[in-house]
């Protein structure tokens, strides 16, 4: 529906009002778009007077009839006032928005400016710089130079000298070598016999102080023997009393974790959660089970490894022959299906070491491919995806398998001090837990480590996000993205490292955008708590940052922060 108002009088015909937009092209208070009824000076334009030249027909001016009238337009209701009021309204409110993007192209310009003025202070003073430098040196040339000359001035005295002086010198030596000869026959004789007399009292000297040692060391020996045995008496007594109450202290703290783990396990197994440490040692035992059980087997029976081989030669062809097609997809899982469960059922120990090769193929390829090109992990993902959801067993030897390949990070959390049967690591063994592979003694660089390690992962998370035809086990379903971030986030010892920070950027690339429409709010709040810890510092703490102070760390840590961003743009503009 439209409106028309009244126009102000022009008094000339030929004025025409100038259209002013806005920033986003919407016309200014001062237009308007309603159809505009016709004003006495509109009448007077189109009068017979303004139109003489349309007279050429007539006679006369007289002649020419008058324009037949317009009818008149039924005057507006207070409704249609109303509205026409409040869309003139509207269209000011809309017209008056103040734009950021101006006001940041403003900032911007500013910020140039200052950066150029302090380019142009910074280069006055390096030219300043290097023209007191260039003095300074010149200054240093020409005292060289002048240090030079008075050397050589000095050398020529010496030398005149030295001449002087080997003149005297030979004198001198002939007399003195005359007297010498003399002094020298006498000081002789009284030497050889002073020496005897020396030798003979030094003799008696030494045999009395060896004496007067041996006894006070007998002494010492025996003072020091009775003081560490009262010593060690008294040290063993408290070191039993030490012990007593540490014993005591210990059993009632254990008595007092036991009943807070038992309680707590309790309400985990209502709700069907874990202890990321219980994820750990589970992933930890299936894999020592799966080595000393079906791999100790088959490796041990010549029948049973060439068989084994012969699986393990099909399977890694097949990953590597995979592309981003959903063809190829479902041909290879359908191959790799049929290789593993073929019509003939397989030996368990073989089925099983079949299934440990088949999970190392997969990470293999996550290291390799998908550290060279993002993409390539999605198809990787979608196979693994499809083999945990129709291989039996497949979930625990997989999780067990990037356990060992990455270290705790798909827990996530930081390896024990002992392993999960309460021995002790060496070395080695430490870092192999930790997912750093090993070369002559050698551990890898952080890195390759970083990069083999961030492959994986997101094939991990791309697993937990595939859509598959029924759930998965519980390790690679879509709650477990929101158990790494709240585990993640809530070990600062693993937000300090630069692979924590790597694997949050490949967490946030994979799944980020839509946890944030599952989770909603309390994925912003998880987002804003790790975008802390990214630019200010972890819990608020200054200069704990995620990903620490290596180089790498850094590098991660801005991605993870512009990832955050990204994420929160995205969702906003939806």
């Amino acid at each position: 529906m439209r409106y028309g108002l009244p126009r102000s009088t022009s008094p000339s015909p030929e004025r025409r009002c100038r259209r002013r937009t806005s920033t986003f092209g919407l016309p200014s208070d001062t237009e308007s778009d309603f159809e505009e009824p016709r004003t006495d000076s509109d009448s007077e334009l189109s009068s017979p007077s303004s139109l003489s030249s349309d007279s050429f027909c007539y006679e006369s001016e007289s002649q020419v009839p008058p324009p037949a009238p317009r009818p008149k337009r039924e005057p507006r209701s207070p409704a249609e006032q109303r509205h026409a009021e409040d869309t003139v309204a509207a269209i000011r409110l809309r017209t008056r928005y103040h734009d950021p993007y101006e006001e940041w192209e403003k900032q911007t310009r500013k910020d140039a400016f200052h950066t150029a003025r302090r380019a142009q202070v910074q280069t006055r003073l390096e030219t300043q710089r290097r023209r007191t430098q260039r003095n300074t040196q010149e200054l240093q040339s020409l005292a060289a130079m002048h240090t030079a000359q008075l050397a050589e001035v000095q050398k020529q005295l010496a030398t005149l000298q030295v001449r002087q002086q080997v003149e005297v010198n030979k004198l001198v030596s002939s007399w003195q070598e005359q007297d010498k000869t003399f002094r020298g026959r006498i000081e002789g004789v009284i030497r050889v016999e002073e020496e005897k007399l020396r030798a003979k009292l030094e003799a008696e000297r030494k045999t009395r102080e060896e004496a007067e040692r041996k006894r006070k060391e007998e002494e010492e020996r025996r003072k020091v023997e009775e003081e560490v045995k009262r010593k060690e008496e008294e040290q063993a007594q408290r070191q039993r009393e030490a012990e007593a109450a540490a014993k005591h202290q210990e059993e009632e703290k254990e008595r007092l974790r036991r009943d807070k783990l038992d309680a707590e396990e309790q309400g985990r197994a209502q709700l069907g959660m874990s202890l990321a440490e219980e994820d750990w040692v589970h992933a930890r035992e299936t894999l020592k089970n799966l080595k000393a059980g079906p791999m100790k087997t088959v490796k041990g029976n010549k029948l049973l490894k060439s068989q084994w081989s012969a699986i393990r030669r099909q399977i890694t062809p097949k990953i590597g022959q995979l592309t981003h097609d959903i063809d190829s997809v479902t041909r290879i899982t359908q191959q790799l299906i049929d290789t593993i469960c073929p019509s003939e059922r397989l030996p368990p120990d073989i089925y099983f070491a079949a299934l440990s090769s088949l999970a190392k193929a997969i990470l293999l390829q996550a290291e390799t491919e998908v550290t060279a090109e993002k993409r390539s992990a999605i198809p990787l993902a979608m196979v693994a995806a499809r083999l945990l959801g129709t291989l039996e067993g497949f979930p625990d030897i997989f999780f067990a398998k990037l356990v060992q390949r990455s270290g705790g990070w798909p827990v996530p959390s930081v390896i024990p001090s002992t392993d999960s049967d309460g021995t002790a690591w060496n070395e080695l063994e430490r870092t192999k837990a930790m997912g750093y592979r090993t070369n002559d003694g050698q551990r890898e660089t952080l890195s390759d480590h970083i990069m083999r390690v961030s492959g994986m992962m997101r094939v991990y998370f791309l697993i937990l996000a595939a859509p598959v035809p029924q759930p998965l086990d519980k390790m690679f379903q879509l709650p477990r993205f929101w158990t790494f971030f709240a585990r993640m986030i809530g070990d600062e010892r693993l937000l300090e490292t630069a692979v924590a920070a790597q694997v949050l950027h490949a967490a946030l690339d994979v799944g980020g955008m839509e946890a944030k429409f599952i989770w909603g709010n309390q994925w912003v709040k998880m987002l804003e708590l790790l975008y802390e810890g990214a630019t200010t510092g972890i819990g608020g703490v200054a200069g704990k940052l995620v990903g620490g102070q290596t180089p790498e760390g850094k590098a991660a840590r801005v991605r993870v922060q512009l990832q955050i961003e990204r994420i929160m743009d995205a969702t906003s503009l939806r």
